[in-house]
């Protein structure tokens, strides 16, 4: 049995980190960051098209709607690329958790939705947040009455949903909504974090009517999120690699008392136990995305021990790959930070390592009874 990435996709890896190295260096990102400021939406929507003429966009939507029909795997490998050169797109939200659920969902509307995914016109912001982590009283929710009635509430953390076209809301655990981003007594606020190659926001609903309301969307809920952990693991464990990287190749060339730093041993060290964290994790991470498509009864716990484990080692790694680089990696000169703040940011985005590990031992029946 093979246990490696098949010939396809490797070569899809070759051609996405191909692109990303060639249209998406570092000072592009930068230069993004400046641009977009505390007002605007960091994701390059220029950056999204030629994504999505590479098939990226609709990577995981079915050919019927004009997509690649590919698996989650393939949408990891997408993710890992992306993380590992730091790009600002709504890949996360836009091509991997709204196509998951509005693919379960179905219906003559959802499927318009995925042909617009697909094509890269249309990016799709997702709030899911208050289902695992309510905060200032937080939650959207349906005015009394019929099935499309009116939303109230707000939504914090909302993903990639400042600069999108449509939005996935999440009212419970149970109840899905689209809306148009643009829709009347709908407010969005631009979150601003540490992480400037991440777009989230805040979003106000005050007698918005929404396009859709699915009841008893429960199990598309639980997919999405699912599919949005693992794919969120692959970006944080591609920031990693590309911070141990940094790490190696400072450590070649910077030198103290007439010797390169990482002919030391104590160097050594840091940068080996660093990639003796990074293999290991790569394998879990191929084998919960494999999981969600071919083990489904595994994937709501292993999507949690995935994105745990990769957010614990990411913080581990992000901070000794500074350390190596001495005072200079702490300075907005250098460009290490942009992983380091991706990863930081990460680690809470669609629930902490507590959280999710708390979830699995629920799921997998390890919580001892009261």
């Amino acid at each position: 049995m093979d246990f490696g990435l098949s010939e396809d996709q490797l070569l899809l890896e070759q051609t996405v980190r191909g692109f990303l190295a060639d249209q998406v260096a570092i000072e592009r990102v930068r230069d993004q960051r400046q641009k977009a400021g505390s007002k605007s939406c960091p994701n390059d929507r220029a950056i999204w098209s030629q994504l999505a003429e590479l098939g990226i966009a609709g990577i995981v939507v079915p050919e019927e709607q004009g997509g690649s029909g590919l698996g989650l795997l393939d949408a990891v490998i997408v993710s890992q690329a992306l993380g590992h050169a730091v790009t600002p797109t709504p890949f996360l939200a836009t091509a991997v958790m709204a196509p998951t659920a509005l693919e379960a969902v179905g219906g003559k509307l959802a499927e318009d939705w995925l042909a617009g995914i697909a094509s890269g016109e249309l990016v799709v912001g997702v709030a899911v947040t208050e289902l695992f982590s309510v905060r200032e009283d937080a939650g959207v929710r349906l005015r009394p009455g019929r099935q499309d009635g009116k939303l109230d509430g707000k939504a914090i953390m909302a993903l990639d949903a400042f600069g999108a076209d449509r939005l996935l809301v999440a009212l419970d655990a149970t109840t899905l909504a689209l809306v148009d981003a643009s829709a009347p007594g709908l407010e969005k606020t631009r979150l601003l974090t540490v992480d400037a190659t991440r777009c989230t926001a805040e979003l106000s609903f005050d007698g918005v009517d929404p396009l859709a309301v699915f009841e008893g969307a429960g199990a598309a809920i639980a997919r999405m999120l699912e599919a949005g952990r693992i794919a969120l693991a692959a970006d944080t464990l591609g920031a990693c690699e590309s911070m141990v990287e940094q790490a190696v190749a400072y450590a070649k060339d910077r030198k103290q008392f007439d010797r390169v730093i990482g002919s030391f041993q104590a160097v050594k060290h840091m940068c080996a136990e660093m990639i003796a964290e990074v293999e290991p994790a790569r394998s879990l991470l191929w084998y919960a995305a494999h999981a969600f498509d071919g083990v489904p009864d595994e994937s709501p716990w292993m999507s949690c021990h995935a994105l745990a484990h990769i957010a614990e080692i990411g913080r581990e790694i992000a901070s000794v790959s500074t350390q190596v680089h001495g005072g200079i990696g702490w300075t907005d000169e250098q460009n290490l930070h942009f992983w380091f703040k991706r990863i930081a940011n990460a680690r809470h985005l669609l629930g902490g390592p507590e959280l999710l590990r708390a979830r699995a031992a629920d799921l997998q029946g390890l919580v001892p009874a009261a």
